[in-house]
This record gives structure tokens, sequence and C-alpha cells, in this order.
């Protein structure tokens, strides 16, 4: 048995779909946990980009790729997925998708952009669609399954019923028009008859090929302090991008984890609102924002930019038992004389050194910085020892202050330009003992 989960330590956006691309090429099955389509993946295959939104990033591979439960689907993004990657020679026969993921309707989005309009100057700085509302629906027990989707009888019923409420809601709170039925019903069945044959009991595939002894890679969208329950609530998304997550959202058991990966992007980024401790607001942020094309893949909203927080990648290792990291866009820092690790917060002219769980804390901390020496470009090195000695010895150092080692480091946006210090699909709950290997 050889899974691993890859986890995001940060808001997101550190490089899970490159990371998760390079991994996939040694994993058998790789499975998507949770989210939608208001987050993405960025592959590059040679020449070419690939910017995903549903689809795992293991299809370059020819690998068995499982939408799990957990995922909210909008068919329409998918169907335009299958398209763009059909249309680009890769091949879409061994995507399945799981019947009990729930299904993004169009009264989800709508609702979604009226209620961020509507928050005003206390908006959440969602996507617009649609993710948060098919959750909360599918938390109400009122939501449409993938499985229900597919069936020609089940679907208008629900539909109807979903309808007459979510009309009635548009147009007497938020004074917007409705939708119809039959127009959603024709539209939706036409999506049925498209994805019918990508329907699958997931949680089955999944646990056959970790019985078979394959490897399992599972991928999450976001990152752990968008978390529902465990991020920096409100501004958080409406699944659990944490490892946890996998177990729920795959429909596997959480003996059958092996390892965790932690991805931790070189410095710290987000979008949207919310607090943001390390932030550089000035020319700095901007220089790493550019250096760095810190815009959305799918959005293309700027995001925040700042230094690297330990604090945060810390607590995300804790929730999420992360047993090895991946250290991502090291590059992008080269050719600072100076960068910045922040190692605590300041808060109450106390020293904070966890994570704070109350929301107003968290917004009130100052970082406490530790200052390190630059370096100059990264190169196309071969191991370790080819890496500058200054971004060696900041490596070093988030191994020392995350107590874990690195397991994986990417200097660029190419699969080759990553050097993987261990195999993570090895049998083992560790990569390497600590202290650092490097």
């Amino acid at each position: 048995m050889s899974t691993l989960v890859l986890v995001g330590t940060q808001w997101g956006d550190e490089g899970k779909g490159k990371t998760t691309d390079y991994l996939a090429a040694r994993a058998d099955m790789v499975v998507r946990y949770q989210g939608g389509n208001n987050a993405g993946h960025t592959v590059v295959v040679g020449d070419r980009e690939f910017r995903m939104r549903l689809v795992p990033s293991g299809v370059f591979h020819g690998k068995d790729c499982v939408i799990g439960n957990g995922v909210v689907l909008d068919p329409s993004v998918l169907v335009q997925e299958l398209d763009y990657l059909a249309g680009h020679g890769v091949a879409v026969d061994r995507i399945w998708v799981s019947g009990g993921a729930h299904v993004i309707l169009p009264y989800h989005i709508r609702l979604d952009q009226l209620e961020e309009e509507r928050r005003g100057p206390y908006r959440l700085g969602t996507t617009g669609r649609g993710i948060g509302p098919a959750y909360a629906d599918k938390a109400a027990r009122i939501g449409i399954r993938f499985s229900e989707l597919l069936n020609p009888t089940v679907f208008p019923a629900k539909l109807r019923i979903n309808l007459e409420e979510k009309n009635h809601l548009l147009q007497a709170v938020y004074g917007a028009s409705g939708f119809d039925e039959q127009e959603v019903l024709d539209q939706y069945l036409a999506y049925a008859d498209r994805l019918r044959p990508l329907a699958a009991d997931t949680s089955l595939l999944i646990n056959r090929a970790i019985d078979r002894g394959d490897k399992v890679l599972f991928e999450g969208a976001q990152g752990t302090l968008l978390d529902l329950d465990h991020g920096t609530y409100p501004y958080v998304t409406s699944s659990h991008p944490v490892a946890g997550g996998a177990c729920i959202g795959a429909g596997v058991g959480p003996t059958r984890i092996n390892r965790v990966l932690g991805v931790v992007k070189a410095y710290t980024s987000r979008v949207g609102d919310g607090p943001f401790p390390t932030e550089l607001p000035g020319p700095e942020g901007d220089w790493i924002r550019e250096r760095g094309q810190e815009y959305g893949t799918i959005t293309r909203r700027p995001r925040r930019c700042g230094w690297l927080d330990t604090v945060i990648v810390r607590y995300a290792a804790r929730l999420s038992g992360v047993t090895d990291l991946a250290v991502t866009r090291l590059d992008i820092l080269a050719g600072l004389e100076r960068v910045r690790i922040s190692t605590a917060y300041r808060l109450d002219n106390s020293l904070v050194t966890e994570f704070p769980l109350d929301g107003a804390d968290f917004a009130a901390c100052e970082p406490v910085y530790e200052d390190l020496p630059g370096w100059t470009a990264t190169g196309e090195p071969l191991g370790l020892a080819d890496l500058p000695a200054a971004a060696r010895a900041y490596l070093e150092r988030v191994e020392e202050l995350c107590d874990l080692p690195v397991a994986v480091v990417s200097l660029g946006r190419e699969r080759g330009q990553t050097l993987e210090l261990c195999d993570l699909f090895a049998a083992g709950t560790a990569c390497a003992a600590k202290p650092s290997r490097l």
C-alpha cells in the first residue's frame, strides 16, 4: 500500500498543481477530493501551459483520474475541460466521477454573486462560481448529486422543487429574475448524456487500487488556511483542504494513508480578503507578485504577496499530520539581497509561536522576522550541491522551524526544474529521519 496526500500549507496557490503533476508520473491513480472550479492548477507540459479546474493533474500522464464525492461539480466546466484537453491531444478516457459528488446549478452561481454584492465592505472574496451555495445545499440535504443528475426521473423532480424555492429567494430577497425550469432541465440533461460514461463508485475504485498495492495520490484544492473548520474563518472556502478531507472526500479510511506532503511556497500569497500578517503591500510585495506572476489561475485576480510565515506552516502540519515538505518557487526569491521568514508573532506585547484561533487576535498579530542573506539565480541544478549556499541555508532553516524534512524543491515551472530528495512512494511513513538531510 502506497498512498500520499498532497495538501497546501498556506492560503492556496502553493504550487500544488506542478507538484501533483510531477509526482503523478509515478502514481497509478490521482484523486481530487474536495473543492470545485473556484480553484485551478497550472501545469506546464513542454512549451504548453494548461490551466485545470476539475480534472486531476494525472491526466497528463495517462493515469486513472478520479473526481471524488467531496467535490462540487459544475457540469458545464467539466465538459469544457474535457473538450479542451482532447483538443490538445490529451486522452480523457480514464477519468471517473463519483456519483456522490454534488452538482452546481445556475441558481448556485447567481446566488453566490448576489450575496457577495450584498455584503459590500464585508465581502469574503468569493469567486462567484456557486461553490458555497452548492455546499450549503449539500448540508441542508436539498442538493442534487451527480448520480441524480444522470437519472431522468429523479433529476426533473428535484430540480422543480429546488427552483420553486430558489426563484422565490432570487425574486423576493434580491429583486433578481428567476430561472426557467425547462431551459435548465434541457441544458443539464444534455450534460448528463455527455458525462454519463464517467460515473463510477469511486470509493470502490480507489480502495481496490490500494488493495492491489497501486500508488494513489490524493490532491486537494486551496490551502489549509482556507479550510472551513480550521482556516481564517469567515475568509475560507466551503470544504476541507486538510488531509482529513481526503478520507471523507474520496471515501477511504484514515488507516489507508501512508504519507502527507505539505506544499510550501518559499514566500506567502493570498487571494481575497482577510488577515495576512506577513503581507508586503509596497514595492517588495509588487516585485514578488510580478516576478512570480502571482495572479489567480482561473480568476486572474492579483494575489497579495508577503514573506514566508512558518507559524501557519507549523499549524498546517499539525492539522494534517504532514510527514514531509515540498518547497516551491524558490527561484522567485533569487536576486534579493535579503529574505525574511516569520518565526513568530507579536500580540499585545506577547510573543506568540502558535497560530491564534481567534480571528481578531490573528488580525492584530505582527510578524517577528528572521533575516537571511539572499542568493543569485538558482539556474538548473542537478542536485542540492548545485544550489547557492544561501538558498540551501534557507531550506535548512525552513526544515528547522517546521521540524519536518524537505523532500521536494521546485525551482521553476517546468517538470525538470524539480529536485526530489527521496522517494515519497517508498515504503514507510517518513522520507528521512530529522535532522536535515540538506
